[in-house]
């Protein structure tokens, strides 16, 4: 039988004290990932933080992983806030909704975009900026509101000016998302108009193709809403008018 030397198995023994004491560090983890109303969520992620090692969770949201004492597992799923929780035998976790409030949004003709994220040129005036008062038409409601627009006295809309020595420089008007003619803002009724976007580039062609290459101004007019409280507005003017008597001539 050969003998194994002394300082051979000295380090053996060391070798397996050293891993019998990394096995008892590690401990197994159980547990279950739900949301806010109870329910498991299915495929969210269990990692152990600043490394790879990690796993999902199942069908009902359970999920069991074996990692060092003292270590740190971080909860994540798309659509939750992500969460970083000591790891303990048994744990259960409640991820949270990812909510955003979003403080200025553009509608645009494809969806919703914050207006800082926007590439195109996009001027929205709202209630509160429209022009009240004696107005007879709608055209009034946009003067000296929007940069890059002009409005005529006349009702005509110029948009950076006229682009087009044979083709139509008036911008496309659209009122609730349906197109009209060039003069169909002048058939509106100033009270009823909500706010206006006015679109004054090229990118505002990519919704309305060519009819939009003198720019567009989408109208929204007043609505009700299910949270609308019954409310009556009246909107009045009246003028002076005094002879001062005939002039020296």
């Amino acid at each position: 039988m050969t003998k194994i030397p002394k300082h051979l198995l000295i380090a053996l023994l060391f070798a397996l004290a050293s891993i019998i004491q990394v096995s008892a560090q590690d401990i197994n983890v159980a547990g279950t990932v739900s949301d806010s109303k109870g329910q498991g969520i299915i495929g969210a992620g269990v990692v152990v933080k600043g490394t790879t090692n990690g796993t999902v969770t199942d069908i009902d949201g359970n999920f069991s992983l074996q990692v060092p004492q003292g270590t740190t597992l971080v909860f994540s799923c798309i659509g939750y806030e992500s969460q970083e929780i000591a790891a303990t035998p048994k744990m259960s976790v409640v991820l949270q909704d990812a909510t955003q409030l979003i403080n200025e949004v553009v509608v645009i003709g494809y969806g919703t975009a914050r207006k800082e994220d926007l590439t195109g040129s996009v001027s929205a005036v709202n209630a509160e900026e429209i022009n009240r008062g004696a107005v007879t038409s709608s055209y009034e409601l946009l003067q000296g509101k929007v940069p890059g627009l002009l409005v005529l006295g006349d009702g005509t809309l110029r948009v950076r000016g006229s682009a087009s020595l044979n083709a139509s420089n008036d911008p496309l008007i659209v009122v609730d998302g349906i197109p009209l003619s060039s003069n169909g803002l002048s058939s509106i009724n100033p009270d009823d108009i909500e706010s206006f976007s006015v679109l004054k580039d090229a990118s505002s062609a990519a919704i309305y193709a060519s009819r939009a290459a003198a720019g567009v101004i989408m109208v929204t007019t007043k609505k009700a809403s299910a949270s609308t409280k019954p409310r009556i507005s009246y909107r009045g003017s009246f003028s002076l008018s005094h002879y001062m008597g005939k002039a020296d001539v």
